[in-house]
């Protein structure tokens, strides 16, 4: 598995453009961010295919860049989890009012729950559903490359907000502790802001689950 990191936008959103090997030119991205403007230019350059977008969760600052992929790319097809469906068209529900701007986008093509496993580009990700950030936050795990894309569920020594509507912080420690805490230790987390960890450092240090 090749990861290509992109921070975007005024948030610092982390997108990531995943693919099978080095070699590979046909890609999924996992959330497109707020900016999406490097996240095309990289696209470009190499000459990348991306074939799906995969959304840990529908706040503003994981889902603008998604209008601008699928004008440029429109075979691409988009994945969220059933529950937070409503925010890629609500924009009271996914923040983007309270970011300044007001942005919708088309519904998403394939909705998720959780166990479904989505394999896209060579890869296989198992979804799942951790909810407490937004209701229908995800997880996605790739078990043979040891990585899971946290989304704004669990970040190096910290945790996701769950102040914002939909919020519960009861349900994101739950979460946490039946979905991802339980993956092996060395499992590499990719998580939605802030830079990358393991499990079993999480378990270790992380203030809010030990």
């Amino acid at each position: 598995m090749k990861i290509d990191r992109l921070i975007l936008g005024d948030f610092q959103t982390n997108c990531y453009v995943v693919r099978a090997e080095e070699t590979a030119v046909v890609c999924v991205v996992v959330d497109p961010g707020l900016d999406p403007d490097s996240l095309l230019g990289l696209l470009a350059q190499h000459q990348f295919q991306p074939v799906a977008v995969l959304i840990t969760h529908g706040h503003v600052d994981h889902i603008v860049g998604l209008a601008a992929l699928r004008q440029q790319y429109p075979q691409v097809k988009v994945y969220i989890h059933q529950l937070d469906a409503r925010l890629l068209t609500d924009a009271q529900a996914n923040l983007s009012i309270l970011a300044g701007m007001t942005f919708t986008t088309e519904p998403a093509d394939v909705l998720l729950q959780d166990g479904d496993m989505i394999e896209e580009a060579g890869l296989r990700f198992l979804v799942l559903h951790t909810p407490g950030h937004t209701p229908g936050g995800i997880c996605l795990y790739a078990e043979t490359e040891a990585v899971v894309f946290a989304g704004d569920t669990l970040f190096a020594d910290s945790v996701g907000r769950t102040d914002f509507p939909g919020g519960d912080a009861d349900q994101l420690l739950e979460s946490i502790r039946t979905k991802l805490l339980t993956l092996p230790d060395q499992t590499a987390v990719y998580s939605g802001h802030g830079m990358r960890t393991t499990i079993g450092r999480e378990k270790r240090v992380n203030p809010f689950v030990r």
